[in-house]
């Protein structure tokens, strides 16, 4: 008997690639000074200060299995988006919804149409359910979900379709008109998965096309948040689903019980109400977007506009060989050429200093490695 054997599904998978350990860095190259990563969209602010109170008069709690159906967390976000609580469903981080976006929903046969490139893990729904992604290329230049290109590869078979906005690696969105054009054309049977982890950075009077408003007039629309950017509990892992009731009530079947664990709900909960927090945070971040977009700009690159917490820079250049130069800094960013940009770099909006700190190992690297260009 083969002891090895492997589902064909899961052997088919690509695994998600994480940013960069700051701990690998200082063992590989030998570095005893400082790191700054800026690879995974975390807060550079750290944690909300409210939960890090509010976790702390809660560990004496920590033998006890938590609330399985996070009541009072779902009380919390219900009465701050003006939904029910039959309405949320939460997760080990928005992942897990992602997850059971693809248990619930797709079947073999089933296609996910995304953007291309995009979040990998809504391909790992998709394969692991026997279904196919259909990836639909980005507008050139400003790198936005192709509205009319995702509506001409919709087929009978259309189950899923998932949209980042903003979008990751991109940070560029999708406006009111693309989504309301989408939606004109989803299948009977089809889904429009709106995975909102960067909402929190959008101003609320923009002419943005919040889900929340779509599943409040009865569209077809699933909306995915997380407390992990904005609010910096990236390390609770905690996220959750919108939707319709009956769609609600189909995701809880297969979830866990007890996914999220009780410190992961009190710290969400504080982070709720820290208003001070989320200015703070939001000011950091557009002052950080500017600083970063100037010094890029100044050193020849170009930024795709980003509504995010993280910058797209083109560095004219092999993009994994500018990587390896600032790593060897000390700095830890994303390479492009993961997502099929391979002369682009993700990086993580940080506090002042750690971009400038960006910055000048990016003129370094920038010395060093030929532009293509040129």
């Amino acid at each position: 008997m083969d002891r090895q054997h492997v589902s064909p599904r899961v052997s088919a998978l690509r695994p998600y690639s994480p940013g960069k350990p700051i701990e690998d860095v200082k063992r590989e190259l030998g570095i005893t000074g400082e790191i700054v990563k800026l690879a995974s969209n975390e807060n550079p602010l750290g944690p909300c200060p409210s939960s890090i109170q509010a976790v702390q008069n809660r560990l004496m709690s920590s033998h006890m299995y938590p609330d399985a159906a996070c009541i009072d967390l779902a009380n919390v976000i219900a009465n701050k988006l003006g939904v029910d609580t039959n309405q949320l469903l939460f997760g080990n981080g928005s992942d897990e919804c992602i997850h059971l976006l693809g248990l619930t929903f797709l079947e073999e046969g089933d296609e996910v149409v995304t953007g291309q490139p995009t979040f990998v893990l809504y391909e790992a729904a998709a394969t692991l359910a026997g279904a196919k992604r259909i990836g639909v290329p980005l507008t050139e230049g400003d790198l936005r979900h192709d509205a009319k290109a995702m509506v001409a590869a919709f087929t009978e078979k259309t189950r899923l379709v998932i949209i980042a906005n903003p979008h990751n690696p991109t940070g560029s969105i999708i406006t009111k008109s693309d989504v309301d054009y989408i939606l004109e054309h989803l299948p009977s049977r089809a889904y429009l998965v709106l995975d909102e982890a960067y909402v929190d950075y959008i101003d609320a009077n923009s002419d943005f096309p919040f889900a929340i408003d779509y599943i409040k007039s009865g569209s077809p629309v699933i909306s995915l948040r997380t407390f992990s950017k904005l609010y910096g509990l990236a390390g609770f892992r905690v996220g959750y689903a919108v939707a319709a009731p009956d769609v609600i009530a189909s995701m809880q079947k297969p979830r866990s019980p007890f996914n999220v664990n009780i410190l992961a709900q009190t710290a969400a909960i504080a982070a709720s109400g820290d208003d001070a927090f989320v200015v703070e945070s939001k000011n950091v971040n557009a002052d950080g977007m500017s600083q970063l977009t100037a010094g890029a700009e100044a050193l020849g690159m170009s930024v795709v506009p980003s509504h995010a917490n993280f910058i797209l820079i083109d560095t004219k250049r092999p993009c994994r060989e500018v990587y390896d130069s600032l790593l060897r800094d000390g700095i830890i960013v994303r390479t492009g050429d993961i997502f099929g940009l391979p002369t682009m770099l993700r990086v993580t909006i940080g506090t002042e200093r750690q971009n400038a700190m960006f910055l000048d190992a990016l003129k370094t690297a920038a010395a060093m490695v030929p532009s293509i260009c040129a």
